[in-house]
């Protein structure tokens, strides 16, 4: 019996075939890679290689879409986000360069709220430092945190009394309210007005915590009096003798944000705060930490992508 033998190569009509439907291939595919990027889809390069802080550093402009904190305070970004005006009833913003007076609207609209009750506080008005970048994310310099549009640094000096130049704000520097041995507050800095601020900052239910210097921490537990309803949210946090931390909660509408657990019950003002002034907080590791890695945009929640490139 004669075998007949199946060629393995198609002949002319399958040669056209295999053309036809790679064409039909690559079209589709620059139709998917063209989707991909209306979307919001980063490019793998993005993805993999960039560090975040370098992708979210460049924008310059909100992400046009609904406010969204996204992620966590130290992991994330913001979509939708909001300017606090550079000038305001109450407040300056200072580092104008660095482009960084954004936020949830929720943020800005506590700091305008805070602003307008330190008439009443005695202070001359708020000098507001970082809040967030105009899409948030990782910045390139300054902050792990201040990511999500929640979190701002208002400065421990008040404003002066008149409308500050760009160039004042950028070499105007913070000033430490600690005295020389670092241990305590100088008390012709730490003012009474300078209390009420920072307690009436605390006193806002939006309020989650506010990161302060240990010294302060002490002077505020020390002056506080029977309302002390409002000092577990004062957190004692390394340096942060220049200026306050404030952190907000997580806003509504914002199903993708990650709440940070609560302060302890109680004022904060004993063991706890003891424990900053030994030795433990500042105690160098027996190995040297190894540098982290960059955050790079696949380390972010998903939509980060989105938020990133959207137009």
């Amino acid at each position: 019996m004669t075998m007949r033998r199946t060629s393995l190569l198609p002949g002319a009509h399958g040669f056209d075939a295999i053309l036809t439907a790679a064409r039909k291939g690559l079209a589709a595919a620059c139709l998917l890679l063209a989707a991909a990027v209306l979307s919001g889809v980063p490019s793998p390069a993005h993805a993999d290689d960039t560090p975040a802080k370098q992708l979210f550093g460049a924008r310059k402009d909100p992400a046009p879409l609904a406010p969204q904190a996204i992620g966590s305070y130290a992991r994330g970004c913001l979509a939708g986000a909001a300017a606090l005006p550079i000038n305001g009833p109450g407040w300056q913003v200072m580092r104008l360069s660095r482009n960084r007076n954004w936020g949830h609207p929720s943020l800005v609209a506590y700091l305008e709220r805070l602003a307008s009750k330190m008439g009443k506080a005695g202070w001359q008005g708020l000098l507001i430092g970082d809040m967030s970048q105009p899409r948030g994310g990782p910045m390139i310099s300054g902050h792990a945190s201040h990511q999500i549009g929640l979190d701002a640094d208002i400065w421990v000096q008040p404003m002066p009394g008149h409308l500050m130049s760009a160039s004042e704000r950028e070499k105007t520097s913070a000033i430490s309210v600690l005295d020389k041995t670092g241990r305590a507050v100088d008390r012709r800095k730490f003012t009474p007005q300078l209390e009420a601020m920072i307690k009436t900052a605390a006193k806002d239910p939006a309020v989650a915590r506010i990161f302060v210097n240990r010294a302060i921490k002490r002077a505020m537990c020390d002056d506080a009096g029977k309302d002390r309803s409002w000092l577990g949210k004062l957190r004692p946090w390394y340096g942060h003798d220049d200026h306050i931390h404030v952190r907000i909660d997580c806003p509504k509408g914002s199903p993708g944000c990650k709440e940070q657990a609560a302060p302890p019950p109680g004022d904060g003002c004993g063991k706890e705060l003891d424990w900053w002034f030994t030795d433990g907080p500042f105690k160098k590791p027996d190995k040297p930490a190894k540098k982290p890695k960059p955050v790079t945009l696949k380390d972010l929640p998903p939509a980060c992508a989105t938020v990133l490139t959207a137009q």
